[in-house]
């Protein structure tokens, strides 16, 4: 089998420098993209900093969840999904499992999709000003040819350029605004839920602690650390990059949240497609509708292309097919989900709900994947002297709980029963 996910990589650098950089990139590359644009910018929009406490926990979260499933990889030298076939075999536990992959992946994703095809339709919509169901077709166009073509692979380090520029002007804007830092630290000491804040909580989770990340973090991993004899100092290693890669990834969203807060939340104005843009005006005047797009759009479609990539590898994975890239079902995987989230995004009345729900979706999704995790960490057979200790299993478990928790109460109140 060809090295699939050392393709996947390689926009993170080879060589010396790719182990200097390590593969925690891939996760903070895959959850700063147009969700989490629009789902902090809401967050900070509407509520302040009072929803700081959830993107503290967000960001904690992946952190616990990305080390098991580095670790995971590091010890059995695969991804995620073919662990959790081999681990289950046999078991009345298999079919839950791969029904797990299959809807957390496959659905999770397609519901992922259609945010990011929505996003980059809206940064393509700022720049010229026609239907965004045109532009979302255009953008799954362009995204099955790069894949059907394999030549994502020529244009995805200008996209991480554009994404990283947009990045740091987020945070260029948000130490301009001079942070109320008195505020932010009370947010964090007193956590609460405003009223109405429940699917924006799930939606801060749902863009940070991603699914498919776990199953692409695996893989990297996987590749990356192929040929190390130590694992311990490896593992050292794994746990400092995920780490400082995770942590800026929340410091990008807190900026974004921020720089919402400063430019909506005072004001009560309301956050569209058309206003969001509006957090980088402190920066760069005028110019920040057309960088703003500029970036929105690079997010959306590289991330447009790396998600139904990334369900193709999981679900193959899981179900035992081939993951070359030009295997009929392997192409149809990702074909599916494609399709499905273009027909998702062009059927949304509303960009910014749409892009909300989608990551919503993960969040709702993110208690029974962990929960495999979890189980898979704590094998012995699996992991031996690896597998998860008493913290581990801990922290696990309050991500599980929290998640569950916030999960139910949003469905009970959909329900008219809370």
């Amino acid at each position: 089998m060809k090295s699939s996910t050392g393709d996947l990589e390689s926009s993170a650098g080879d060589g010396a420098r790719q182990r200097r950089m390590g593969p925690g990139l891939l996760v903070t590359a895959a959850f700063i993209g147009p969700g989490t644009v629009t789902t902090a910018s809401v967050a900070g929009a509407h509520y302040g900093y009072a929803l700081v406490w959830a993107l503290l926990f967000s960001v904690l979260a992946t952190i616990v969840l990305q080390e098991m499933a580095a670790r995971l990889a590091l010890v059995t030298g695969g991804g995620l999904a073919e662990a959790l076939r081999r681990a289950f075999a046999g078991s009345w536990l298999a079919f839950p499992a791969m029904a797990m992959v299959v809807l957390t992946l496959g659905v999770g994703n397609a519901a992922y999709q259609a945010g990011n095809l929505t996003g980059a339709a809206m940064g393509l919509q700022g720049l010229v000003a026609l239907d965004a169901h045109w532009w979302v077709l255009l953008v799954g166009i362009i995204a099955a040819m790069l894949l059907g073509a394999g030549g994502y692979r020529h244009i995805e380090r200008a996209l991480v350029v554009l994404v990283l520029l947009m990045s740091a002007m987020f945070i260029a804007t948000f130490l301009l605004l001079r942070p109320d830092l008195s505020a932010i630290v009370g947010a964090l000491a007193n956590p609460r839920l405003p009223q109405g804040s429940i699917l924006t909580v799930l939606a801060l989770i749902g863009t940070t602690v991603v699914p498919y990340n776990l199953f692409l973090h695996a893989s990297a991993v996987a590749t990356h650390w192929r040929c190390t004899d130590d694992r311990d100092a490896a593992l050292r290693s794994i746990r400092l990059d995920s780490g400082l890669s995770i942590g800026l990834g929340g410091l990008v969203t807190l900026a974004v949240m921020g720089a919402a807060s400063a430019a909506f939340f005072a004001s009560g104005a309301e956050v569209t497609a058309a206003t969001m843009a509006r957090q980088l005006e402190p920066l760069v005047g005028s110019a920040a509708r057309y960088l703003f797009a500029l970036g929105l759009f690079a997010a959306g479609l590289s991330s447009a292309v790396t998600a139904p990539l990334a369900a193709a590898f999981a679900v193959c994975g899981a179900l035992g097919w081939s993951t070359e890239l030009n295997n009929t079902r392997f192409r149809c995987v990702w074909g599916s989900v494609l399709a499905v989230g273009v027909l998702f995004a062009m059927l949304g009345s509303s960009p910014v709900a749409a892009i909300l729900f989608a990551q919503a979706a993960n969040g709702l999704l993110l208690p029974g994947c962990a929960l495999f995790l979890i189980a898979l960490m704590n094998r012995r057979d699996v992991l031996g002297e690896y597998r998860n200790r008493l913290p581990s299993n801990l922290a696990g478990a309050l991500v599980v709980g929290v998640t569950l928790a916030l999960g139910g109460v949003k469905l009970l109140g959909v329900f008219g029963l809370l």
